[in-house]
């Protein structure tokens, strides 16, 4: 083969062998779609003949493909021998753009690192975290948690170089890596510091509504509940408690049924409500229900649909119109009957008229939805009396049947038994009912009439309003007792008290508010009614019990036993103190024989054992001695 033979466009034979070598790895095998041909080997088919229309093209082609893959080959060696020199010089190094916490470490030698982490970082261990939690704004304290960095790992997990070349060599362009730190945790400590977020997280949902500031409608937006997710918190903080900024935890959400649509419109509804008065329309006059009263009883219910339904207190609208409108109302009047001439006598009964409550109101709802028109009228019933004249005559009350006096009492207590018998004089008791004396008499205090006197108090003498009024319990409890009516509950006196038969009194008690403690009752279990008939006299206290006769009544009284002899008690230091000689405690019983009052025949009779504390000796202190003035 010609040594110089040119080649079309200015190519050339390689001149060696070793030329060719070094050419070969930067040659594409193919070009095209056809393979090319070792050089070595020559040219597949003859050139320069007049046969091959193209042979001007082929070369150039082969020339032009070369060129990149010898650029492309060099740039890679470049960059091979870039990162065999990088890897060389940064061994022992923090790989560059390495971030631990946010603290830049990249390039640093490991002694270095660890000298400028800890200067950053160490500062913010024992500072507390800032942490959202949904709506609230807590604070974390690290150290009560048991948090703390692991150095060791935090140091090496930063300070490994990479081996991915691409990894190294983005990072020669301004590339970032953030490692983070390794964190030591006590999770004793740690789950009780997410226990205590969570609790502190933690937000009922509050439904939306309406409330009043005096007669002025405010309107409260819904707030949905929320609750800390635990386990996702925890892997946050553990994760970047270390990071010095603020934590926002994951919680998740309670809905509400309300929306703020739904609490705009009960808001306008709720100013229309209380934009001005209702008249209540009554007979011979009118009432009043003011916005005050209308925004105390109006509230809002959430319901399906996102609404508030309006609803009204009606107790609240009635409490303020009853006064208003008392003036028009009629009371009634039981029949009663008094006692004439040692006689009882009915007086009549009246009916009562008065505003029919129940339904008085069924429409202020619809009448506070709107601005005019703003007024109601309200109806009448008759209220028929409990005891009617024809009920009290059929009563069959024409006999005493039962009766007992007591006597002796001092005028402050006198005043008190007066003032309870007259209110009971007259009262009946129809079949199967239960008389209550506390009940009947309602509160027993000053503004009734009643006056401060000797109690029996915590087992030794003492004073309070109403005092006095036991012994009226124990005059009538007798009556009952003769009456042969059924007793349903009384109660001795802690200490025997000689002016009473043992076994056979009572005593009565009352809070200062009115709400009985001890209290005196009695059945009529008999098929006709009873009155009660008092008389009361400065020295003595009677009461009569009238009604249709069915027993005579005997009381057998058992004997004293298991005596016990008082102790002594000091007597009050302040006020005036009685001294007292105190009386033995004892047992003993009372049987009432019931035997009926037409044959004699024995019905039955009943035992009440009852047992009486020692009264207890006062001993009041010796007055102070004053000493005589200087002569």
């Amino acid at each position: 083969m010609p040594q110089d033979q040119d080649w079309p466009d200015g190519a050339r034979w390689p001149e060696s062998h070793s030329e060719q070598t070094d050419l070969l790895p930067r040659v594409p095998q193919h070009v095209g779609p056809q393979a090319v041909g070792s050089p070595l080997d020559g040219p597949t088919e003859k050139l320069g003949t007049s046969q091959d229309q193209g042979h001007d093209e082929e070369p150039a082609k082969r020339g032009g493909l070369r060129k990149p893959a010898v650029i492309a080959g060099a740039v890679v060696g470049a960059l091979a021998v870039l990162y065999g020199i990088d890897l060389a010089i940064s061994s022992g190094d923090v790989p560059r753009g390495t971030t631990v916490a946010g603290v830049e470490v990249g390039g640093l030698s490991q002694v270095d690192a660890e000298r400028e982490l800890r200067n950053k970082i160490e500062p913010r261990l024992t500072q507390p975290v800032s942490l959202k939690i949904g709506s609230v704004e807590e604070k974390l304290d690290p150290t009560r948690s048991g948090l703390t960095l692991n150095w060791g790992a935090t140091l090496e997990q930063a300070g490994d170089q990479p081996l991915n070349p691409f990894t190294r060599l983005s990072s020669l362009f301004g590339g970032t890596r953030e490692v983070g730190v390794v964190t030591a945790t006590d999770d004793a400590a740690l789950t009780g510091a997410i226990d205590r977020l969570k609790a502190a997280g933690t937000r009922a949902p509050a439904e939306g509504g309406i409330r009043f500031d005096g007669a002025t409608p405010v309107a409260v937006e819904p707030v949905a509940g929320q609750e800390l997710d635990a386990a996702k918190a925890k892997s946050i903080i553990v994760d970047g408690w270390v990071a010095g900024g603020s934590l926002t935890l994951p919680v998740t959400s309670t809905p509400v049924k309300t929306t703020t649509e739904g609490v705009r419109a009960a808001f306008e509804l709720a100013k229309v409500a209380v934009s001005g008065p209702v008249v209540v329309k009554g007979e011979g006059k009118d009432a009043r229900i003011e916005p005050a009263v209308i925004a105390s009883a109006l509230v809002f219910e959430p319901v399906d649909g996102g609404g508030l339904n309006p609803k009204l207190d009606l107790v609240k609208v009635t409490d303020a119109v009853k006064p208003q409108l008392a003036p028009t109302e009629k009371e009634g009047k039981d029949a009663q009957v008094v006692f004439e001439s040692g006689a009882p006598t009915v007086t009549p009964s009246v009916d009562g008229t008065g505003v029919k409550y129940d339904t008085a109101f069924a429409t202020l709802l619809d009448v506070l939805k709107k601005q005019d028109g703003r007024e109601l009228k309200v109806e009448y019933t008759k209220t028929p009396a409990k005891v009617t004249t024809e009920q009290a005559n059929q009563l069959g009350i024409k006999e005493v049947i039962g009766e007992f006096s007591t006597k002796g009492f001092a005028a402050d207590s006198g005043i008190n038994i007066r003032t309870v018998a007259a209110k009971v004089n007259g009262a009946i008791v129809k079949p199967g009912e239960t008389f209550s004396l506390n009940g009947f008499t309602g509160p027993r205090t000053a503004v009734q009439g009643y006056v401060e006197a000797g109690v029996i108090k915590d087992g030794a003498p003492g004073r309070e309003v109403g005092g006095g009024i036991s012994q009226f319990a124990t005059t009538l409890y007798n009556a009952s007792y003769f009456a042969g009516l059924k007793d349903a509950g009384h109660k001795e006196h802690s200490y025997y008290i000689s002016r009473y038969p043992a076994a056979r009194e009572a005593t009565v008690f009352q809070n200062h508010d009115g709400s009985s403690v001890i209290d005196l009752k009695f059945t009529n279990d008999a098929t006709t009614g009873v009155a009660i008939q008092t008389i009361w006299t400065s020295g003595s206290i009677t009461v009569k019990i009238w009604g249709t006769k069915r027993y005579s009544v005997e009381s057998i009284t058992g004997g004293r036993s298991a005596e016990t002899t008082p102790q002594e008690k000091p007597g009050p230091t302040t006020g005036k103190c009685t001294p007292s000689n105190g009386a033995p405690g004892f047992t003993t019983s009372d049987t009432r024989v019931l035997r009926d009052a037409g044959t004699g025949r024995e019905v039955r009779r009943d035992t009440r054992t009852v047992r009486y504390n020692p009264q207890p000796k006062i001993v009041c202190a010796p007055a102070p001695q004053v000493p005589p003035p200087p002569a």
